[in-house]
C-alpha cells in the first residue's frame, strides 16, 4: 500500500488535470515591426469591414460557412459583438517567421519599440486578454540573437510599465528539438526576473511543435513530456506548427495543409503525451487568406464580374478555414492560429457553431447526469457514465469563455448554480450536492 501511495502521488503530480482557467480560442501572430498598442482595435475594425463587404446579413453569413441556418441570426450577431468588443483574444508579437532575419540594429530597435507599444497598451487598457512575444529558435545560428531580443523586449517593457507585465504574458519558443533548448530559455527567464525585479515565476513560456524531433527523440521516445519537464513548471501551452512540421516530414508545399494525416498523427501524439498535465494545446493556421482577388484602382467603378469573383474567393477561403477549425474542435483542439483580420469572422463562426449546434443535447445530458448524482444515465440513444461528466461540464465552460453563450444562459440549461459552475469540477459539484443532501 505504501508503494501504491507513492505511485498515486507521482501520477497526481504529473497529471493534475485541467486548470479550469480560460483558454483563448486563437492566437493572432503579427510581425514585431507592425505592432502597435491598439492592434486589437485595428484588427477588429478590419474584420468588420470584411464582414460588411462579403456577409452583410445572417443568411449570407450562414451560406458562406455552411452551418445550420436556424442559428444564423444568433451566430451572426454574436460574431459581430465579439469583433466589436474583443476581436483578438491572444496576440503574439512575432520576431520569427512573420518578421524574418534583419540587421541586428534594426531588430534591436523593433524589440524596444514593440515593448514600448505594449506598455502603452497596458496603460490604456487596450491589450487583448492574452499577449506575448515569439522569439527566434534557440538553434546554434540564432540563439544569441533570440536571447538578445528577449532581453531588450522584457527589460524595456518592465521599465516602461512600472515593473509589471501584461496579464497572461507568455514567451513562445519555436522549433524546439531538445529539452536543453527549453531549459536554456528557463535559465534566461530566471535571470531576467532577477535583473528586472519581477517576482520569481512571473515569466511563463510555451513551445511550438514544428519538427519531428519535438515528437520523438533519438531514442524513439515521446519527447513532449521531456520538453515540458525541462521548463520547470513555467510551460503553459504547446502549439502545433502545420507548415514547418509537414516540411520536416518531407511533404511538398502543395500538400502541406491542416488536414494531412501527418498533422493528425503529431497532434494526437501531443494529446496522448500531455493529456491531464494542464498544458493547453493549440492547432495551427489555415494559410489560404479570405482576401479579394481583384482590386479596383482608386476612382474606378467596381466591375460586377470582379466583385462576384471576389465574393466567391472570400467565401471559399472562409469555408476552408471553417472546416479546418471544426476539424480541430472535433478532435479536442480548442485553440488555433489566425494570420489575417479577415480570418476572425471564420474563427468565431466556427467556434460558436460548434458549441451552439450541440447545446440542446449537451444540456439535457448534463442535467440528467447531475440530477442522478453521476450514476450512469440513458438520454435518448446516448449512454453516459462517470467519465462523461467532466467532459459535459467542460463543454459549457469553454462555450462561456469564448462567448458562444453567456453564463446567464448556461445556468438553467446545465441545471447548475453559479457557484457550482465556477467550481469547474464535476466531482466537486457532485460531492457538494451529496453534502447538502446529508445536512439536516
Amino acid at each position: 500500500m505504501a508503494r501504491l501511495e507513492q505511485a498515486n502521488a507521482r501520477v497526481a503530480r504529473l497529471y493534475p488535470g485541467e486548470t479550469g482557467l480560460r483558454q483563448p480560442v486563437h492566437t493572432v501572430y503579427g510581425g514585431a515591426h507592425l505592432f502597435t498598442a491598439d492592434i486589437s482595435r485595428k484588427l477588429g475594425a478590419a474584420a468588420l469591414r470584411t464582414l460588411d463587404e462579403y456577409a452583410r446579413d445572417p443568411a449570407t453569413f450562414a451560406s458562406a460557412f455552411g452551418f445550420d441556418r436556424r442559428l444564423a441570426e444568433t451566430i451572426y450577431q454574436r460574431v459581430r459583438m465579439k469583433l466589436e468588443r474583443e476581436p483578438v483574444e491572444d496576440f503574439r508579437i512575432d520576431f520569427e517567421d512573420g518578421y524574418g532575419n534583419r540587421p541586428d540594429a534594426e531588430e534591436d530597435g523593433h524589440a524596444i519599440a514593440a515593448a514600448e507599444q505594449m506598455a502603452a497598451g497596458m496603460e490604456a487598457g487596450r491589450l487583448p486578454p492574452f499577449a506575448g512575444i515569439r522569439i527566434k529558435p534557440l538553434s546554434e545560428e540564432l540563439c544569441q540573437r533570440s536571447i538578445r531580443t528577449l532581453d531588450l523586449f522584457v527589460t524595456t517593457l518592465v521599465r516602461k510599465a512600472g515593473g509589471r507585465l501584461p496579464a497572461n504574458f507568455v514567451v513562445t519558443l519555436p522549433k524546439v528539438m531538445a529539452p536543453e533548448q527549453m531549459s536554456a530559455l528557463i535559465d534566461v527567464l530566471e535571470l531576467l526576473e532577477h535583473a528586472t525585479g519581477l517576482p520569481a515565476g512571473s515569466l511563463k513560456m510555451e513551445f511550438m511543435v514544428e519538427v519531428t524531433q519535438s515528437v520523438l527523440n533519438e531514442r524513439g521516445e515521446s519527447n513532449l513530456l521531456h520538453l515540458v519537464a525541462a521548463a520547470r513548471g513555467r510551460c503553459v501551452a504547446a502549439h502545433f506548427g502545420t507548415y514547418d512540421y509537414t516540411a520536416s516530414c518531407g511533404i511538398t508545399a502543395a500538400h502541406q495543409q491542416m488536414l494531412h494525416a501527418a498533422c493528425d498523427f503529431a497532434k494526437h501524439m501531443m494529446q496522448v503525451s500531455l493529456a491531464g498535465t494542464g498544458i493547453w494545446l493549440s492547432d495551427g493556421a489555415t494559410n489560404v487568406m479570405p482576401v479579394p482577388v481583384h482590386a479596383a484602382a482608386p476612382g474606378d467603378p467596381p466591375l460586377t464580374a470582379a466583385k462576384e469573383e471576389n465574393r466567391r474567393a472570400v467565401h471559399r477561403a472562409w469555408a476552408l478555414e471553417f472546416s479546418h477549425i471544426q476539424h480541430s474542435l472535433t478532435n479536442g483542439y480548442y485553440q488555433g492560429w489566425d494570420l489575417h483580420p479577415a480570418q476572425l469572422p471564420a474563427r468565431y463562426a466556427a467556434v460558436y457553431a460548434f458549441f451552439l449546434e450541440n447545446l440542446e443535447a449537451s444540456s439535457e445530458r448534463l442535467r440528467n447526469f447531475v440530477k442522478k448524482s453521476a450514476q450512469a444515465t440513458l438520454v435518448g440513444e446516448v449512454f453516459d457514465d462517470a467519465a462523461t461528466g467532466q467532459g459535459l461540464l467542460n463543454y459549457f465552460l469553454r462555450a462561456i469563455n469564448c462567448g458562444a453563450i453567456s453564463e446567464a444562459e448556461a445556468l438553467p440549461l446545465a441545471g447548475l448554480t453559479p457557484e457550482e459552475l465556477r467550481l469547474a469540477s464535476f466531482v466537486k459539484i457532485i460531492q457538494g450536492r451529496a453534502v447538502a443532501r446529508a445536512s439536516p
